[in-house]
């Protein structure tokens, strides 16, 4: 070992000191900038107070975990009678034992039985096992769905009474269930009236329990929970009227290409010109090559631009009859095998609005898939206009045919003008307005087409219509 290592160690070993009241001595061996640490254990009169000080402090948050947990516990399961009870048995036996009223020791003494009988029926709550099935997730809105309840007892001993509640949208399905022995299985039917359009959770069940007089309550939630999708009402469309193109595998546009299948015309040919495109005959008649020209031929693309703007619409029939529509038009172009977008308005947020534009696209894969992306529209207190969401339709796609715009009846001609000046010259658009209270009528305005629809079925009449027209 060398010099320098024989002072760092003696240097570590006694470099420091231990101060009164246990404290972190640090001492630096001299030439070599090393520095050594010694934590003792406190000792004496101040070791006793830093004790002290950790187990109250760590009693003290025992205290306000077992606090937390109290309150959560009781604002579950402590019913306002059952707080009003709690609360006179706790003043009726303080007062009554302070100041020697018996009045109020019997008082509080019948208010503590009563919170005391009322204990066992809180028993059970997770003994039973529930079994939720639906024959429908989807149905078409007006309809109603059927199941069954299946409630069995999981447990070794007898299931005393109790109520179980299966949230059905914002309503509440109620069930009472009997005692029920070891083992034992009881079903009930499910029937659930009428459904409005929408995305209706039915589930999760909960089991109840509670005491006659409904001081104490005691929930038990299981994971089973069914989305029925309740999708709006559509009517069948005759395919020829699906956008009002009457063409099977494309229609040809005003852009003039090179290579196509619609001929257009000939012209002179320039460099760059393919020579498989040389129109001889009238190269031979001008003593010039000349070349054929033609039409851009294009499979039809339709697009569905729905408005859910709020303020839109007269009132939320006026917009389920307009979603209807949409859908109806939609259902069409997807069985006709027809490229297609559908286009709602998105919501933004108010902080952004007017500075953030967004849209949403339904899907069109299949027709349920689409007519699931209907039950989930809504209205909307901030979104954009018609206006800018055809727009952005446009915008987003290049080689449009046919575009129908469904608002309601709160959409003046001019704004509908303006959002069919969005989108090329060459698509066709037709606006549907939908209005209860109007009469069906079609117009054709410079540039568009208006259907006016008090109804759902008279969408078809209009449509054909228009396609002879």
């Amino acid at each position: 070992m060398s010099a320098t290592e024989s002072r760092v160690t003696r240097t570590s070993r006694t470099g420091g000191r231990t101060g009164a009241g246990g404290h972190t001595l640090h001492s630096t061996v001299q030439g070599t900038g090393l520095q050594s640490t010694t934590q003792l254990a406190p000792g004496g009169r101040s070791g006793r107070l830093v004790r002290a000080a950790v187990a109250v402090t760590a009693a003290a948050r025992a205290v306000r975990a077992a606090s937390r947990v109290g309150a959560s516990w009781a604002s579950r399961t402590i019913r306002p009678a059952g707080a009003l009870v709690a609360l006179a048995a706790t003043a009726g036996l303080v007062i009554g034992l302070v100041l020697g009223w018996t009045e109020w020791v019997v008082a509080g003494g019948i208010s503590l039985v009563l919170l005391l009988l009322s204990i066992p029926f809180l028993f059970g709550a997770r003994a039973y096992d529930v079994d939720l099935a639906l024959t429908h997730e989807r149905v078409v809105a007006g309809q109603g769905i059927t199941g069954e309840i299946t409630v069995r007892n999981d447990s070794r001993r007898i299931a005393l009474p109790g109520r179980l509640d299966i949230p059905v949208g914002r309503g509440l399905v109620e069930f009472g269930v009997p005692l029920l022995r070891p083992g034992h299985t009881v079903s009930q039917p499910l029937d659930i009236p009428s459904l409005r359009r929408g995305i209706v959770p039915v589930g999760p069940a909960t089991t109840v329990r509670s005491d006659p007089l409904g001081l104490l309550r005691r929930e038990h939630s299981f994971d089973d929970v069914h989305e029925v999708f309740v999708h709006p009402r559509t009517v069948a469309l005759p395919s020829t009227s699906a956008g009002l193109v009457r063409d099977l595998e494309g229609s040809p546009t005003r852009r003039l290409v090179d290579a196509d299948m619609s001929f257009h015309a000939i012209r002179e040919y320039t460099a760059g010109d393919s020579r498989r495109h040389i129109h001889w005959k009238s190269t031979a008649k001008t003593g010039r090559l000349m070349v054929r020209q033609y039409e851009e031929t294009r499979r039809s693309r339709m697009a569905v631009v729905l408005g859910v703007a709020e303020n839109e619409f007269l009132d939320d029939d006026e917009f389920e009859l307009a979603v209807s529509t949409a859908a109806s038009l939609g259902l069409r172009a997807v069985r006709d095998a027809r490229d297609l977008d559908i286009v709602v308005g998105s919501e933004i947020p108010r902080v952004v609005r007017g500075r953030l534009r967004a849209i949403r696209h339904l899907p069109t894969i299949s027709p349920r898939a689409m007519l699931d992306g209907f039950s989930g529209v809504e209205r909307l207190e901030s979104t954009m206009p018609i206006v800018d969401v055809c727009r952005l339709t446009a915008e987003a796609n290049e080689r449009l045919s046919v575009a129908f715009l469904v608002v309601g009846s709160t959409v003046t001609l001019p704004r509908l003008q303006q959002a069919a000046l969005t989108f090329p010259a060459d698509t066709a658009v037709a606006a549907v307005i939908c209005d209860e209270r109007a009469h069906p009528r079609m117009r054709v305005l410079t540039g568009l087409s208006v259907l006016t629809v008090g109804t759902l079925d008279d969408l078809s009449g209009l449509l054909v219509r228009g396609a002879a027209s």
